[in-house]
């Protein structure tokens, strides 16, 4: 396979669909396939092949790419995201948060807080099922758009992550299963209303995933949808984030505690995962909540994935007159 990615771009004044390799993006449109990139996605391994049997006189028709002016992919009808999935991130949560401590945390020295926390990733890696839980389609944005933070929110967060897109429908795959089901990798970035989750009135139904998560421009999503045949192993791929320069993502996906494979077992346990459908699994250590740096009017978010490409997100406050 020898392009690198899908993206959308805008060709002549209007988004369309790009196969992107060295540099250039070839407007798929203009040999024959579709313009729209979630259509690509719901036939994606013709989609690939067609592409990968492109001769040199159709890539003659290629634009230059700039990442920077990338556009959503496209806007999945479905989007799933697995929380408390790295060990380092949760264990670094429990630490510092006395919300996500159990009773049985109580009066614990912070030395035997961390080993009980530690204890607690691990055999969650081995035995659980994922946390899953669903973020609203209209809270995803492109990789170069603004995130707008909310008037109401007082600690906005980031969680960058890699973000997995289903290729086939699915329904009851096992782990084994589970990769044929996956046509892409993306750079995602689940922000996060961090004090809206868990509510304060006393609800004793749980974490507030509306409140906390589907906010207007929540998701960054993209640039490229990279085939997961060209990704050797997602285990071993670099996140990293920074805000206005100063690094505070910086991990590896190894660090991920229950893989894409269980993640894609269980949600088609429940649900039926359709083509295009974005599983966000996860985010490593470093969000702001661990260094008590939030989100504020003005701020640049810049995120990549190794191969998976870059997202540069400006905030502003979202207006009251707005």
């Amino acid at each position: 396979m020898d392009f690198t990615g899908i993206a959308t771009i805008k060709v002549d004044g209007a988004p369309a669909a790009v196969a992107v390799r060295a540099g250039k993006a070839l407007p798929l449109a203009r040999v024959g396939l579709a313009n729209d990139a979630l259509r690509l996605v719901e036939a994606w391994e013709e989609t690939c092949t067609a592409i990968a049997g492109l001769g040199e006189d159709a890539w003659a028709q290629a634009v230059p790419f700039d990442m920077a002016a990338a556009l959503i992919p496209y806007v999945p009808r479905q989007v799933f995201c697995t929380g408390a999935n790295y060990r380092k991130h949760v264990i670094g949560l429990m630490m510092g948060d006395p919300s996500m401590r159990t009773a049985d945390m109580e009066g614990k020295s912070p030395e035997e807080l961390r080993a009980h926390a530690e204890r607690v990733m691990d055999e969650k890696a081995k035995t659980s099922p994922p946390f899953c839980f669903i973020k609203l389609p209209s809270a995803v944005i492109g990789p170069n758009d603004t995130v707008v933070l909310p008037r109401q929110v007082e600690k906005p967060d980031w969680e960058l992550e890699l973000g997995v897109v289903i290729g086939k429908r699915c329904r009851h795959v096992s782990p084994e299963q589970a990769m044929d089901h996956v046509a892409a990798y993306a750079v995602v970035n689940d922000v996060t209303a961090r004090e809206l989750i868990f509510r304060k009135d006393g609800s004793a139904v749980g974490p507030d995933w509306l409140a906390g998560k589907s906010f207007p421009t929540f998701l960054p999503f993209g640039p490229l949808l990279v085939p997961r045949q060209n990704v050797a192993d997602p285990y071993a791929l670099n996140i990293r984030l920074s805000v206005n320069g100063k690094v505070y993502q910086d991990e590896s996906t190894s660090d991920m505690m229950i893989g894409i494979e269980r993640q894609i077992a269980f949600l088609s346990s429940i649900v039926e995962l359709q083509p295009g459908d974005l599983i966000c699994t996860g985010s490593p250590y470093g969000n702001g909540s661990a260094f008590g740096v939030y989100l504020q009017d003005g701020d640049v978010m810049e995120g990549e994935i190794t191969g998976l490409g870059q997202q540069r997100n400006p905030c502003v406050k979202e207006s009251v007159a707005g």
